[in-house]
């Protein structure tokens, strides 16, 4: 019994020395990754296992043979432990970064969806206001003069027609979130849908004094859905017409490069703060209130902040990315698609949006009130 206790104890020193020794180290790399913790962790632990034995085993004065053989034994189990232990340290600190990254990320969409409710609570509250102050001047009789009684049902035209569309907003983004988007992709000429969206978004260019300029040739192939990408495109030109100030120019541009196509709306807003680029596309963000439009006169707001986060919902759904930048006047949005397969694109002028004619001397379109 004594011997069984000298060798428990002549164990437990040796370990303990170890231990200690682990512990100082352990002290010394608190800062660094869960993998290096749990490594010296594991390897502390062996070390001590080696130890112990190491240390009975001289004190038991077994021959050299005999001593080589046991710590070549114990050895090769600490080498396998060692390294199955590594392992399992590398996939504990991938889940506890991927379980950290995921709270972040469950974090911020929280945010989003607190903005979110926040702006459309605001920009529907402010319109129904409207509707309801017009609603009961008309019915009091408050107004009876033509002219003012026909200005109030303009008015509510324009304010229901910003209802609305937030709503589709609202609902394309929704499905968009629930991954309940059913994309129906075939090759699309990205021409014909740029030459759409400038026709379609024409008549407020030119109640702005915005130039609308376009490639005449060119233009790329995609493989898209022509819905969701007739979207985007509407949504990057309303959002370049929206902040470019009287008398500037919005132009758009295609190419494509390798088996990747890109299509470029830029504008003369005067550029982005490089602190709100990040922030761009994120649900219901709208940056400084110098780049906000007033929804009493903007014929085009009522957005909620949710066009630029439609775009890139839809074009990562395309397995494409969206991107800005600021250029010398303004800012530049990239959409970069797959290229339909075995269409190639030809170089050209400049393209004449639909219904208007071109102005050869400038190779430019001007759309005037």
């Amino acid at each position: 019994m004594t011997d069984l206790a000298l060798i428990f104890g002549a164990a437990l020193a040796a370990a303990g020395g170890v231990g200690l020794l682990g512990a100082g180290v352990l002290r010394l790399l608190r800062g660094r990754s869960i993998t290096v913790h749990v490594t010296v962790l594991l390897a502390m632990t062996v070390s001590a296992v080696v130890a112990g034995v190491a240390v009975i085993a001289e004190a038991m004065f077994l021959s050299p043979h005999d001593l080589e053989v046991v710590l070549i034994t114990v050895s090769a189990a600490a080498l396998v432990s060692l390294a199955v232990g590594w392992l399992f340290a590398r996939r504990l600190a991938t889940a506890a970064v991927w379980a950290d990254q995921a709270r972040a990320r469950e974090r911020q969409v929280e945010k989003g969806r607190r903005d979110l409710v926040a702006w459309v609570s605001h920009d529907l509250r402010t319109p129904l206001a409207g509707l309801r102050a017009m609603a009961e001047a008309l019915e009091d009789r408050v107004v009876a003069d033509p002219v003012t009684v026909d200005e109030y049902h303009r008015r509510i035209r324009v304010e229901t027609d910003r209802m609305t569309r937030l709503v589709d907003d609202l609902f394309e983004l929704s499905r968009i979130n629930a991954g309940a988007l059913r994309l129906s992709l075939s090759a699309v000429p990205l021409g014909d849908v740029v030459s759409d969206a400038l026709a379609g978004t024409a008549p407020l260019a030119a109640a702005r004094r915005i130039r609308l300029l376009s490639a005449e040739s060119g233009w790329p192939t995609v493989t898209a859905s022509e819905p969701e990408l007739s979207r985007v495109v509407g949504n990057l030109l309303l959002n370049a017409v929206r902040y470019t100030p009287a008398d500037g120019t919005v132009w758009v541009d295609a190419g494509r490069d390798g088996d990747v196509a890109w299509l470029a709306v830029a504008d003369t807003c005067g550029g982005i703060p490089e602190a709100d680029l990040p922030r761009l596309f994120d649900v219901a963000f709208r940056g400084e209130p110098a780049r906000t439009p007033h929804a009493g006169t903007d014929p085009i707001a009522g957005s909620g902040g949710l066009g630029l986060a439609i775009v890139r919902g839809l074009v990562e759904a395309h397995g494409g990315r969206v991107d800005v930048h600021n250029v010398a006047e303004g800012c530049r949005f990239v959409v970069r698609l797959p290229l339909a397969s075995g269409v190639r694109s030809t170089a050209g002028g400049w393209r004449t949006p639909v219904g208007q004619a071109p102005n050869s001397s400038a190779m430019s379109i001007t759309y005037r009130p």
